[in-house]
């Protein structure tokens, strides 16, 4: 059995568990998690129906049927052509499970047009989301998923000191023109596509903390807040760090680096299993109220990594999740100065059964290499 086969009739148990009669998946990260197959959405119908009991079925274009066979294990295809109503296939298939009046979760991000055809093929079914069980199946993460999250945290490690490592000729690079230099180095280092849009935020650019970058100018003594990852085997790196590559930083820039530094490193200590989601956030959030700089960390702490990049855990007050072995998430607090500079530190963890493994190890000083 394979980890798709394997992900799937674990669905199949989760369904009977919330008393739901299948799960109707569209291209997502959900698809790709129960079949292997991937794909963008796009205007076409593309399905996978997965039943409470027996083989879950594709409904798609008949174009994709050598790339579906070729990465999926399911082997029940429901092709159809351009031209033919993809909706009587929905239909037929549907009456074929005794689904037409059943309980469907689709996925929470399909588009509302596929929804509506949903709706309207099958009126006396009743609809909520696939998150009711996928969330829990893919919050702890198996060991294939939690090696290449260690890959693309080496990546993004090794990728992290050679940019420090620019020092001097950072220094009148534009922040687009750096971000740009960022995504080419995790590109040539095995990474197949950057994970999200590249953060270099300088000087009060990086204040604001989901600045990406702009035409602003590095200047010496700027701290620059450098957030970037790339995917490896479909699972994404993400880590931050915040330095000054040549000069000397503004004043007050040091100790609140060094904040951040101890609050993020005392918000790792607390990880273990047993521990809420929400204690994480609180161990960090604790060192930098004591600073004075309660109102300046106006984010989470963290959010859980996977398929997706933000997922569960969510590392936030009034998340009551206890922590388990195998669920991964940033730890990523940070404090923002407006119209001065701003400091995030950012590593991404797995817990363990005693703790956790930090999957990210680069340097954490602010100072060039």
């Amino acid at each position: 059995m394979t980890a798709f086969e394997d992900r799937t009739r674990r669905c199949q148990e989760r369904l009977a568990e919330v008393g739901a009669d299948a799960a109707v998946l569209f291209p997502s990260t959900n698809l790709f998690y129960a079949s292997g197959f991937r794909e963008e959405p796009m205007e076409r119908h593309l399905f996978l129906v997965i039943p409470g009991e027996g083989d879950p079925a594709f409904v798609a274009p008949e174009m994709y049927d050598d790339q579906i066979r070729d990465a999926s294990w399911v082997g029940d295809l429901r092709l159809w052509a351009d031209g033919d109503d993809p909706m009587a296939v929905v239909a037929d298939l549907a009456a074929e499970l005794d689904l037409r009046g059943g309980h469907l979760l689709v996925d929470d991000t399909m588009w509302a047009l596929f929804t509506q055809d949903l709706r309207e093929t099958l009126p006396e079914a009743t609809f909520d989301l696939a998150s009711e069980v996928f969330d829990d199946l893919r919050i702890r993460k198996d060991e294939a998923e939690l090696a290449a999250l260690r890959e693309a945290g080496d990546l993004a490690d090794a990728v992290s000191v050679e940019i420090r490592e620019l020092g001097e000729e950072a220094i009148g690079m534009t922040e687009t023109e750096l971000a740009e230099e960022i995504d080419r180095r995790l590109a040539e280092s095995g990474g197949e596509e950057v994970a999200f849009g590249t953060i270099a935020g300088s000087g009060p650019n990086g204040a604001k903390p989901h600045h990406r970058h702009a035409d602003r100018k590095i200047q010496r003594g700027d701290p620059v807040v450098l957030d970037f990852g790339a995917y490896v085997e479909n699972y994404p790196g993400d880590q931050t760090r915040t330095v000054v590559f040549a000069g000397d930083p503004p004043a007050g820039f040091e100790e609140v680096h060094e904040i951040v530094r101890e609050a993020q490193q005392t918000a790792v200590e607390a990880v273990e299993p047993g521990v809420l989601a929400e204690e994480i956030d609180r161990a960090a959030r604790e060192v930098v109220e004591s600073a004075g700089y309660a109102d300046e960390f106006v984010h989470r702490t963290g959010h859980g990594v996977g398929l997706d990049v933000h997922e569960d855990p969510y590392i936030v007050e009034g998340n009551e999740t206890e922590l388990e072995k195998g669920m991964v998430f940033s730890v990523e607090p940070g404090v923002y100065l407006p119209g001065e500079f701003g400091v995030r530190i950012e590593d991404l963890v797995a817990v363990t059964d005693s703790g956790c493994e930090r999957l990210n190890d680069s340097p954490r000083t602010w100072e060039p290499l």
